[in-house]
């Protein structure tokens, strides 16, 4: 059954074919919805673009969370494009490699100021843009991890960042919620295999911890996300708000590890 089918949506943060916006924008075209995908520069057009055309030609458009005017841009793009917007996903993040890995207190002022810019508070710019697109009882969701609210070897500034993040969740959802019955959630992936992960120190490392004491005995993967995201830009969660949904094989329950 498609649970989706007429609503208006847009990706960021597909980088290439193993990113998880890649594969929530497959599950969100699956179930009906038209897509708008976003590329940050000439590095990630041309995968974007050929994801476009596997899910009918979807339209694409350059997005620099960095900058106001990116953003702008993006918002006036949606507008045209779609007039009115019902799900919102942002499904992006960065450090710079040097601060994901050694000790958290080395983590330097700028290196500090870019995580938090790009991780966090694009998702309130993007809000704030793109509040009067917003269709009734539309659906804001972005991606956290557990490094969020546990102290993750490695994960380091991001970890500040994604508790930022997570944050920005809850203010959102009180914010929006009053707006149309907006709601804003997040969904806090377990370890995956993509090109961003592989820049956190002995990623294998917490793969394989992770694999072997969730409750599930497994990693999660992209197309379990995808999954949540459905869920999430449904109907099926119209009462659900400021919340993080784990998916992450159960290990988020667990006590001493």
């Amino acid at each position: 059954m498609a649970l989706l089918t007429g609503k208006k949506a847009c990706v960021l943060g597909v980088a290439n074919r193993w990113s998880i916006a890649t594969a929530i924008a497959k599950a969100l075209h699956a179930h009906g919805a038209s897509l708008i995908l976003t590329y940050e520069g000439d590095r990630t057009r041309g995968d974007v673009e050929k994801l476009a055309q596997e899910l009918g030609d979807a339209p694409t458009t350059v997005a620099d969370v960095a900058s106001d005017d990116s953003i702008a841009a993006l918002g006036s793009f949606v507008e045209q494009r779609f007039g009115k917007l019902d799900t919102l996903v942002h499904s992006l993040a960065f450090a710079r490699r040097e601060e994901l890995a050694g000790k958290y207190f080395a983590t330097s002022r700028s290196g500090f100021s870019l995580a938090l810019d790009i991780s966090a508070y694009s998702l309130v710019a993007l809000c704030a843009r793109l509040q009067p697109l917003f269709a009734e009882r539309a659906s804001v969701m972005d991606m956290t991890y557990l490094g969020s609210v546990r102290a993750v070897r490695n994960y380091n500034v991001m970890g500040v960042a994604k508790a930022a993040l997570e944050s920005s969740v809850r203010y959102l959802a009180e914010d929006l919620g009053e707006l149309g019955g907006v709601r804003v959630n997040a969904i806090s992936a377990g370890p995956i295999k993509t090109a961003s992960a592989r820049a956190v120190g002995d990623f294998s490392k917490i793969l394989s911890d992770v694999a072997a004491k969730a409750p599930l005995r497994r990693n999660a993967v992209a197309e379990d996300v995808a999954g949540a995201a459905v869920f999430l830009a449904s109907d099926l969660s119209s009462a659900v708000t400021g919340q993080v949904l784990y998916v992450d094989a159960g290990y988020n329950i667990l006590g001493i590890v």
